[in-house]
C-alpha cells in the first residue's frame, strides 16, 4: 500500500496533541464567555455588593433578610419606578387602570409584580388580555387588547354594550360608540353576531332592521323599521333570508304594511296584515219634535 512521503522522503510520524496548547485555548475561550457575564455583575454591582456584605456578615441571618426585603434594597440601588407606558387603552377608564397597575412614581421596581397586575387588569370588563413588564431601572411597560363593542343589548328593561361573545363591557354611554345592533331576550348577546352576520350578506334587509329580537332562546325575530316582524325558523335563518331577500327584489315586500312575515314553515309564506280600521261612528240624525 502506497504511503505519502514528506519531502525528506520518509513518513510523516504521528505526534500526541499539544495538550498545553489546547488547555490554552480552552482557558481564552473561557475567559470570552465570562466576559457578558462580568458586565453583567457591573451592571448589578451595587445590590450585588450589598448582598456579598451581608452573607459574610451573618448568611444565616442578614441574606434572607436581604431576600425578604430585595425591594427596599432595589430601590437604595436606585431602581425607583419613574415612569409607566400604557399602550392600547381606548375605552377601558384610565381610573380603573391606573388602580389596576398599582403602582406610582417613586415605588420600588422590585417590589411590582407583572403577574398581578395583570391579573388586575384582565378582570376589568373592557380589557381581553393584558401585557405588563417590568424594564430596569425604572420603567414599567402595560400593553392591553380590549374587547371591541358590537351591540346594544336589551334584557329585562336594561341596556348594556356587549362584544361578539356576549360579555357586557359598560351600562353607561351608550351612545358613545356609534350606531350599533340591538339584540334583545335572552341569549340574544350571546348569538346576536352570528345572525348579524348572515344580515350583512343581505344589505336591504339590514337597513331595515331595527333589532334582532331572541325569542324563547331558540329562533329570532326581526324587528323592522316598520313595525313588521320576520319571524325565522329556528336553525334556518340563512335560507330563510335568502328567500327573503328575493321576495323583497321582486315584490318590494318589506315595504309593504305588514304586521307579520311568518317564514317558520319551508313550504309556504304566512304575510299578516294589518287589522283594518274600524268604521266611523256615524252621527245620529236628530229627530224633530212633533206638533
Amino acid at each position: 500500500m502506497a504511503r505519502s512521503l514528506t519531502a525528506g522522503g520518509r513518513a510523516p510520524s504521528r505526534r500526541e496533541p499539544d495538550r498545553p496548547s489546547r488547555l490554552r485555548l480552552w482557558l481564552r475561550r473561557r475567559r470570552g464567555l465570562a466576559r457578558p457575564a462580568a458586565l453583567a455583575l457591573l451592571g448589578t454591582g451595587a445590590l450585588a455588593a450589598v448582598a456579598i456584605g451581608l452573607y459574610l456578615a451573618d448568611p444565616a441571618g442578614r441574606m434572607r433578610e436581604f431576600v425578604e426585603n430585595a425591594a427596599a434594597f432595589g430601590s437604595a440601588a436606585g431602581l425607583d419606578v419613574q415612569e409607566v407606558i400604557l399602550e392600547g387603552r381606548q375605552n377601558t377608564p384610565r381610573e380603573l387602570v391606573r388602580a389596576a397597575i398599582g403602582v406610582a412614581r417613586g415605588d420600588p421596581m422590585l417590589g411590582f409584580s407583572p403577574a398581578d397586575a395583570r391579573a388586575r387588569l384582565e378582570s376589568i370588563a373592557w380589557v381581553a388580555s393584558a401585557h405588563v413588564e417590568r424594564r430596569l431601572p425604572g420603567t414599567i411597560l402595560v400593553r392591553l387588547t380590549e374587547r371591541e363593542p358590537f351591540a346594544i343589548w336589551q334584557h329585562q328593561g336594561r341596556f348594556a354594550v356587549v362584544d361578539r361573545a356576549g360579555r357586557v363591557v359598560t351600562t353607561e354611554t351608550l351612545d358613545a360608540f356609534g350606531p350599533l345592533p340591538i339584540v334583545v331576550g335572552a341569549g340574544a348577546e350571546r348569538h346576536g353576531a352570528a345572525l348579524y352576520d348572515l344580515l350583512v350578506a343581505h344589505r336591504a334587509i339590514l337597513e331595515r332592521t331595527q333589532a334582532l329580537v331572541r325569542i324563547a332562546e331558540r329562533r329570532w325575530n326581526l324587528r323592522l323599521h316598520s313595525g313588521t316582524d320576520v319571524l325565522l325558523p329556528e336553525g334556518h335563518e340563512a335560507p330563510a333570508l335568502n328567500r327573503l331577500s328575493e321576495l323583497h327584489a321582486r315584490h318590494a315586500l318589506l315595504d309593504r304594511p305588514l304586521l307579520a312575515i311568518d317564514m317558520r314553515l319551508p313550504d309556504r309564506l304566512v304575510l299578516r296584515p294589518p287589522p283594518a280600521p274600524e268604521p266611523e261612528p256615524q252621527p245620529q240624525r236628530r229627530r224633530g219634535n212633533r206638533g
